[in-house]
């Protein structure tokens, strides 16, 4: 059995979100490959420029292919590719929200969440016209569609109609590199010494970072600092101007991406963390923020219950007074209650593993490949 996978995303220099879904995935195949113990004959990830040091090396049966163009690299490029092929996959795997079109292969797609149909205003218009429209052709036509929490799945299963057994749960989790280090040494320094507030997540308005700007500005504690790692997304003035508005500018640290091996300090450090998400597919900086044994601050609604559990201290991210109130309760807690949550935080990390969700993924496409699904 023939698996062909579009590697654009998880090939990315800087890999968030859907990248490093991508990744991690593509990375346990390759070692199933290595290790004799996958279904297929050979896998072949598709790459619309050169594979990049750290994807997984290739092997006997586990191969990369470089095609172009790079633009529109999914509607043309990728699907070109696998009509011109001269062996034919037997399934498709496509860990973004878009299927290869003009494709009789059976096809499996990964889609994150659909946040744009619930907060489209939160959107570019050109972002927002491709994910309402490419993403509805590309469930209704996949055999399967593989997502990252029951909050994602009974959300696209509302969305697009489809039934519950084509759409399947396939938690992240954090690297193996993250698993084995809960300290480290950040190579980026803060201006201050003192105790800080930390967030993690890509500037843009979902994230609701200008509303938790907001809420730090009013804690009684002046000595705190507001900590945000995440590069530019999109229309993400409005959280850069926010200190200087709501008078903090002093005390809010941008420090756009960070890498993993920068991480740690930063987490460690930290006097809590928190993710006041507006909606989040799963939010994987909370299992980051957890592992590290720092209190967990984040929103009552989308997938962060699913995450978090019992470790969470749970506000309303349309509240500010509530989000200044759950950050006040994470700081002021300690003894045995601070204890009880940090181990119920690491507790509901360990549940969350890539190989959990590898299998999964692996067990869907070859049965999707094995029986020829449309």
């Amino acid at each position: 059995m023939l698996l062909a996978i579009d590697g654009y995303e998880a090939n990315a220099v800087s890999r968030v979100g859907i990248g490093r879904y991508a990744f991690e995935l593509i990375d346990r195949i390759a070692k199933r490959q290595q290790s004799g113990s996958s279904p297929f004959t050979e896998v072949i990830v598709y790459l619309p420029e050169e594979k990049r040091s750290h994807m997984p090396a290739e092997s006997t049966s586990f191969h990369y292919r470089v095609v172009g163009p790079k633009p529109f690299w999914t509607f043309l490029g990728f699907p070109l590719a696998l009509m011109l092929a001269s062996r034919k996959a037997d399934v498709v795997f496509s860990p973004t929200h878009y299927l290869p079109r003009w494709v009789s292969v059976p096809r499996v797609i990964a889609v994150m969440d659909v946040s744009y149909l619930s907060y489209p205003e939160l959107f570019k218009t050109s972002d927002l016209h491709k994910l309402v429209n490419w993403t509805a052709f590309s469930v209704a036509h996949a055999a399967r569609v593989i997502t990252i929490s029951e909050f994602s799945k009974r959300a696209i299963i509302e969305a697009y109609h489809v039934p519950e057994d084509r759409v399947v749960v396939a938690y992240p989790a954090l690297t193996e590199w993250q698993a084995k280090h809960t300290m480290g040494t950040s190579k980026k320094t803060l201006s201050t010494p003192k105790r800080y507030i930390l967030t993690v997540g890509t500037l843009q308005p979902r994230k609701n970072f200008a509303r938790l700007i907001e809420a730090f500005s009013q804690l009684s504690d002046h000595s705190l600092d507001l900590v945000i790692v995440g590069k530019k997304g999109w229309l993400y003035e409005g959280i850069l101007e926010a200190p200087k508005i709501y008078g903090v500018e002093d005390r809010v640290k941008f420090m756009d991406f960070v890498a993993d091996d920068e991480l740690p300090a930063l987490y460690k450090n930290a006097a809590c963390f928190v993710l006041p998400s507006l909606y989040e597919g799963f939010g994987l900086p909370v299992l980051e923020a957890m592992s590290y044994g720092i209190p967990v601050v984040v929103s009552n609604i989308s997938s962060l219950p699913e995450i978090a559990g019992e470790a969470g201290i749970y506000i309303n991210p349309e509240d500010t007074k509530s989000i200044t109130k759950g950050i006040a309760e994470a700081l002021s807690e300690s003894g045995p209650a601070k204890a009880k949550r940090i181990a119920a935080g690491r507790k509901r990390v360990a549940l969350f593993t890539w190989d959990k969700a590898a299998d999964t993924v692996i067990d869907v496409l070859a049965g999707v490949g094995g029986k020829g699904t449309p």
